[in-house]
């Protein structure tokens, strides 16, 4: 097997995910084992993503040599079919129940043959991996297929790709091809290793209906240069997409004797909420941790609208609430709220029960003396990073003590923090308890994993959610009936037309707002349904009865962690027969991959489910079986070599010597004057926020913090209306939130994203730009020099509008020149917005290209 390399998990944001592919080798393979062909097809029909990857190689050494296909997929996603052709041979994965698997296995461990069983997952993904030894000359062509009801998060849909190759590939092709019946409201790609120069193997066509997306880079495209025989195709491929929607909400789908319904209404107004934050100050919470708490603590309380109720309880080996009662999300108890949380310590053990205990009776209290907004919705918030270890420490009994407490009347919602904690135990406790939980994964970005988590369910707009069918139509309907609707989400509902079904499918769905019942009416032609998906234009044809299926067993699976023992058993019988039946790899099952006659083993893959967090650990194959899972990029433990992840590279630092000439905080190209440029230096300011540019004809705002001490912008922020975007920058990272979606990037880390309206691309340099045709050109530039912070650079400033202001938008606004100086034709007045400014010629330093900078010659100012 190959060596392993440590890895961690990358940080995306998002809400929705499909699709990754690799094929990888050993360092010492490389120059053998060569993929000649690599190809990605994933059709999205309706949400339903079905995702073939295609990988042909061939040994080109004069010895046998070990090919390895290693790709990683979401986690949520379903492995259908794997197999290898070998000499004209094709060698199918067959899958069975996993128990017959593990029979094998075993068989093989009793034997004394050499075996192994590897069972982790990542942030997002899960890994599979198979080998196999390859003749000289000899070519396989590997091909695993995977299919995914991508959720709708955030307000989009993400389709996921990761490709590492790890070698130059003559034949490297994705296609992404979407329909959507509803129409395609938005759509944006973006990449961790895009360059300039690969954007023209990038092309986005879309029309009302249908996106396809294809990348096709060239040999010379994937060198990182001509003299290196390395491939720049490192990392992500993200598509981000939304659909239309209608005030009804609904769109009924109808395809093979299968009809789906998708409800996402709009023009609803947000539901008053109560919501109690408990936060675990347990001493392992110290350090990173509870820092990171914090800060995201103050964000989301800064999120609370003045109608919503809150308080909040930390928790050690007690537990402490810090208002005897939920209060009004007013201006003055968030901005206490905030000193409060700012002020939190880590210390002492873990009493989760009389934490959340307490939490409950204070909504009990506020319920029953009538303290809340009538029709509110009340939601307690648990984060927690280890088990119970004060007061109650038997988790069976404090999720039935919280259940019991709880009574159907709230929902919860658990977080939990790293590896040390129970995930098995905060997700029955969420489930008994109509929430869900999630892991935060110890991350740069955990605070924005705990604040996008929040936006998830901050904004509630319908509760006690049920779907109805006419009984004589429709049979086997999956999940009908829902707790809340959240805004940016989507629920989902499929069944089975019976037989003789009406001509007419018709649905109502009912809700409640604050102050009223709701309901909407929906109908679907089944005829015309049925006849319109015969058509050539949908790209994915019988994938309906799948995502039906799909659904399903994950539902099932679901329902399975809260059951009691007497309905468990029914519950997996029945997700079991589904998954056989539609030859999906779900945790009831497992793909046994064969190989021809005289190879060392056969290999098993599994699917691990978040509860199992094994750290995963190498093994040998003398004998005849290995068990495959899915290798935990998130673990600092070995992982092989080509490991696809997205890992960011804290910002490097130059050995460079400090330049002669201090660098201009701005260089500004001069209105009106070809090749010169006013450089300015802020010596001044009136405050640490300064408003640097405004122009409200483009939609676009930039502000900045400067350091006096250091001549350096320690934060800058762009703000677009159209797209709305706003992009905060630091000399460590770069935030980028669209909408309630929040992204973490750090500097010098490769990025290229293409939205409606606006590029933004960043270099292994340091310089980020947010370009547009017809926007000025923002350039972000990290500066690794004395003084670490930021560096402001403008391109394309004759778009500016007439309306443009700021302390240096000022400059584009009827600017006049003085004559020069008498004296000194080195000198001359500029005035500017009512202001006169000494300009003086000077030699400075431009670092657009880096250090150690290029001279120019440019007017200088003081502000």
């Amino acid at each position: 097997m190959k060596p392993r390399a440590s890895a961690r998990a990358c940080a995306i944001v998002l809400v929705l995910l499909p699709l990754l592919a690799v094929l990888q080798t050993t360092r010492a393979q490389k120059n053998a084992i060569d993929i000649y062909s690599l190809t990605v097809d994933s059709r999205v029909s309706s949400r339903f993503a079905h995702t073939v990857i295609t990988s042909r190689v061939v040994n080109r050494a004069d010895s046998i040599q070990e090919a390895t296909f290693q790709m990683e997929l979401p986690k949520k996603a379903f492995i259908t079919n794997f197999s290898m052709i070998i000499d004209g041979v094709t060698y199918p994965g067959n899958i069975k129940q996993k128990d017959a698997a593990q029979e094998q296995y075993s068989a093989a461990v009793a034997r004394g043959e050499s075996a192994g069983l590897v069972k982790a997952t990542g942030r997002k993904m899960e890994q599979f991996q198979v080998s196999v030894s390859v003749a000289p000359a000899a070519k396989v062509t590997f091909e695993l297929v995977y299919e995914e009801l991508l959720k709708r998060r955030l307000g989009v849909y993400e389709l996921l790709l990761k490709v590492q190759p790890q070698q130059l590939v003559k034949h490297l092709q994705m296609d992404i091809h979407i329909f959507e019946p509803q129409g395609i409201s938005f759509l944006e790609t973006e990449s961790t290793f895009m360059t300039n120069e690969l954007a023209d193997a990038l092309t986005v066509s879309q029309n009302q209906t249908k996106a396809h997306i294809r990348f096709k880079p060239t040999l010379s495209q994937q060198q990182k240069s001509a003299k290196q025989q390395d491939t720049v195709v490192d990392g992500d491929f993200i598509v981000r997409y939304d659909v239309n929607r209608t005030l009804s909400g609904g769109s009924i789908q109808i395809e093979n004797g299968y009809f789906v319904h998708y409800f996402a209404p709009e023009g609803l107004s947000m539901i008053p909420k109560n919501v109690i934050f408990v936060i675990d100050t347990s001493g392992s919470m110290m350090g990173k941790k509870i820092q990171q708490t914090r800060e995201a603590l103050i964000k989301i309380l800064e999120d609370l609208r003045p109608e919503d109720h809150f308080n909040l309880i930390s928790f050690s080996g007690e537990a402490t609430q810090w208002k005897p009662s939920l209060v009004p999300a007013s201006t003055q108890n968030v901005e206490e709220a905030k000193k409060y949380a700012n002020s939190i310590k880590a210390h002492g053990g873990t009493n989760i029960n009389d934490a959340m205990l307490m939490a409950v009776q204070l909504l009990e209290t506020a319920t029953r003396e009538e303290q809340l907004p009538s029709g509110s919705v009340s939601l307690l918030l648990l984060l927690t990073d280890g088990d119970p270890t004060v007061g109650e420490t038997n988790p069976t009994v404090i999720q039935k003590n919280v259940q019991e407490a709880i009574g159907g009347q709230h929902s919860l919602f658990c977080l939990g923090f790293g590896f040390d904690v129970s995930y098995a135990f905060l997700e029955k406790l969420a489930l008994d308890n109509g929430g869900l939980a999630r892991r935060i994964y110890e991350d740069s970005d955990s605070a924005l994993q705990l604040q996008d988590f929040y936006q998830e369910v901050a904004n509630p707009l319908l509760t006690a959610v049920t779907f109805e069918y006419p009984g004589n139509a429709v049979e086997e309907v999956t999940q009908d009936s829902f707790r809340l609707f959240f805004k940016g989400s989507e629920m989902v509902v499929a069944g089975k037309l019976r037989a003789q079904s009406p001509e007419v499918l018709s649905a109502k769905v009912s809700g409640q707002l604050p102050t009223e019942n709701i309901t909407f009416q929906m109908e679907s032609q089944v005829a015309k349904q049925e006849e319109e998906f015969r058509q050539p234009k949908y790209i994915f044809h019988g994938f309906m009865e799948r995502l039906w299926a799909y659904l399903t067993i994950h539902q099932l699976l679901e329902r399975m962690v809260s059951a009691s023992d007497a309905d468990k058993q029914a519950l997996e019988t029945q997700a079991l027969g589904l998954s056989l039946n539609y030859s999906f790899v779900t945790p009831l099952t497992s793909m046994v991959v064969t190989k021809p006659e005289g190879q060392d083993q056969s290999q098993v893959a599994e699917k691990p489910v978040e509860s199992e967090n094994v750290p995963s650990a190498s093994f040998s194959t003398d004998g005849p079986i290995t068990v495959l899972d899915y290798v935990d990029e998130t673990m600092e433990a070995p992982l092989p070599i080509a490991a696809l992840q997205m890992v960011l590279p804290a910002p490097a630092t130059t050995s460079a010597s400090p330049a002669p000439i201090q660098a201009p905080t701005v260089i500004l190209p001069l209105p009106g004057q070809s090749g010169d440029q006013l450089c300015v230096d802020i010596k001044r300011t009136p405050g640490p926020s300064l408003l640097l540019l405004s122009d409200p004809d483009q939609g676009l705002e930039v502000t900045g913090e400067y350091k006096m001490k250091k001549a350096q912008f320690s934060q800058i922020e762009v703000t677009f209306k159209n797209p709305q975007l706003q992009v905060h920058v630091s000399p460590e990272h770069v935030v980028v939130t669209r909408g309630r979606r929040s992204s973490e990037y750090k500097w010098k880390e490769t990025l290229f994203v293409v939205m409606p309206g606006l590029t933004m691309t960043m270099d292994k340099a340091g310089l980020l730009l947010l370009s547009s045709p017809d926007k000025v050109t923002i350039d972000l530039l990290s500066w690794d020099g004395p003084g670490q912070g930021l560096r402001l650079l403008l391109r394309d400033t004759d778009r500016f509008s007439s309306h443009v202001d700021g302390i240096l938008g000022r400059f584009y606004r009827g600017v006049l020149w003085g004559p020069p100086d008498a004296t000194d034709d080195s000198k001359r007045t500029l005035r500017a917005h009512g202001f006169d400014f000494n300009a003086t010629r000077k030699l400075k330093l431009d670092y657009q290209e880096g250090t150690p900078g290029t001279e120019i010659s440019c007017w200088s100012v003081e502000l």
